[in-house]
């Protein structure tokens, strides 16, 4: 997400960073860029005046016009007004208190509300070591207790039992009554939507409020959602009283206003984004780490983050031994492999990576994406394991069968073939070398050509 907007701000940066002064007109037409750049994203208008303004009252100043570095200044007061758009710093729930707390999940039918309750439960139970009940409130929609209660087995979570023909605002008394009795520390009620708002929709959301007084009232929206996410996020601040807002699809192609418009617009933090589809894909919401990859600069720290959540530390070090040894084998290209789309795959690993960017197109010429990933894994997993403990003896027969078994080419099991030899001569020019000396000469030419 965020990849025109970014695009189009860098653009604007890299044009005052070659100038050595900057003078009013300068920093004035780089100032309608951006406004341009984020009214095309699809941040609300009433949003980006407010943004503009802040930023042209120290843009235009002494501050920067003598500043020794005056693109940079520019990129710097961006960065900062960004951020404090997006929300300054951290909201973590509201989980203090008595239990059992109550959190509300609102929003439109299709915004990802089932689906993100699951996965607040989940993050709750493994990162937080919090009981949680979920409870599906929705009677409109087919099969939606249904679906939450799959859910809710795959989080490993207790699900509230479905009692056909209550109402929601039944069901929300029992699953409060239940969650007491069973010493449950957090009840989450997944609502009904609705595929546009209107008053029957938010008659019983406030019915439904006023029955339980959530701790947390959290509007599930969709990153995607373009200019009707300030109409949305608006009508359910007032009617129903939000106290949080989780963005969904965040890591989809959109041009993203939605999250730079909501908080401005309901002056409540957002929370939570959901990063994927797997059941632990609900991160905590970093503004400054937001801001920083809209603005190129990467974020690191989140990607070290994934790192520490996702590998394997033991499994780690016995690769790393593997491969100072020098008999790191397919099995082992597999584990990374995995490993990397575990991460959010290489979409979202160069997604954190500074200046990343700029490079895209030629990353994308080299077709390094997670469909690369899908398809040398069905590859190995297409090898037997004499195959993978021993590439030498792929000959031209079992290389047609790989092809066949995995639905690929066989100039796609020679490409993987010939950037794992590239890989066993990079290994062993370090083994021989030692690190600091190959550090100086770098990695063989084309490891990741096509």
């Amino acid at each position: 997400m965020f990849e025109s907007l970014s695009g189009r701000l860098n653009d604007v940066f890299d044009r005052l960073k070659r100038r050595g002064a900057l003078r009013e007109p300068d920093v004035e037409a780089a100032l309608r860029d951006i406004r341009v750049a984020l009214l095309e994203a699809d941040v609300a208008l009433s949003v980006v005046k407010d943004f503009i303004g802040a930023i042209r009252e120290r843009a235009v100043g002494h501050e920067v016009l003598k500043s020794v570095t005056p693109g940079q200044m520019v990129v710097k007061i961006v960065h900062d007004h960004l951020v404090q758009l997006l929300g300054d710093e951290v909201s973590a729930l509201n989980l203090d208190g008595p239990p059992p707390r109550v959190v509300l999940m609102v929003g439109l039918q299709g915004s990802g509300k089932t689906t993100t309750s699951a996965k607040l439960a989940y993050r709750l139970r493994t990162r937080d070591r919090k009981r949680a009940l979920l409870a599906s409130l929705d009677v409109q929609r087919p099969a939606a207790q249904e679906q939450l209660a799959v859910l809710a087995e795959q989080a490993g979570v207790a699900s509230l039992p479905i009692v056909p023909g209550q109402t929601p605002v039944a069901i929300a008394e029992r699953a409060l009554d239940t969650a007491t009795r069973a010493g449950d520390d957090v009840v989450i009620l997944d609502t009904a939507g609705r595929l546009h708002i209107d008053e029957a929709l938010m008659a019983e959301l406030e019915a439904i409020r006023e029955r339980v007084r959530p701790h947390e009232t959290l509007l599930v929206a969709d990153a995607l959602t373009g200019q009707d996410a300030v109409n949305l996020a608006r009508t359910f601040h007032e009617r129903v009283g939000l106290s949080g807002i989780v963005l969904t699809r965040i890591d989809g192609d959109g041009r993203g206003g939605a999250a730079l418009s909501m908080r401005a617009v309901t002056g409540q933090p957002i929370k939570l984004v959901g990063v994927g589809e797997k059941i632990d894909a609900l991160e905590a919401f970093h503004p400054d780490r937001m801001a920083s990859r809209i603005l190129g600069m990467g974020d690191v720290v989140s990607l070290v983050e994934r790192v520490a959540e996702t590998v394997d530390r033991e499994e780690a070090e016995q690769l790393a031994a593997k491969m100072q040894k020098g008999s790191f084998d397919l099995d082992d290209l597999a584990t990374q492999l995995q490993q990397m789309r575990k991460m959010g795959g290489m979409s979202g690993i160069l997604g954190m990576l500074p200046g990343v960017g700029k490079i895209r197109q030629q990353l994308a010429d080299h077709q390094i994406d997670d469909r690369m990933i899908a398809r040398q894994l069905a590859i190995i997993g297409s090898m037997t394991p004499k195959e993978r403990r021993n590439p030498q003896v792929l000959h031209a027969s079992r290389k047609r069968r790989i092809a066949a078994g995995s639905g690929t080419a066989v100039p796609e099991v020679n490409k993987l073939l010939k950037q794992y030899q590239q890989m066993q001569t990079m290994m062993k020019r370090v083994k021989k070398m030692g690190h600091k000396q190959f550090l100086t000469r770098g990695l063989p030419p084309g490891l990741l050509q096509r």
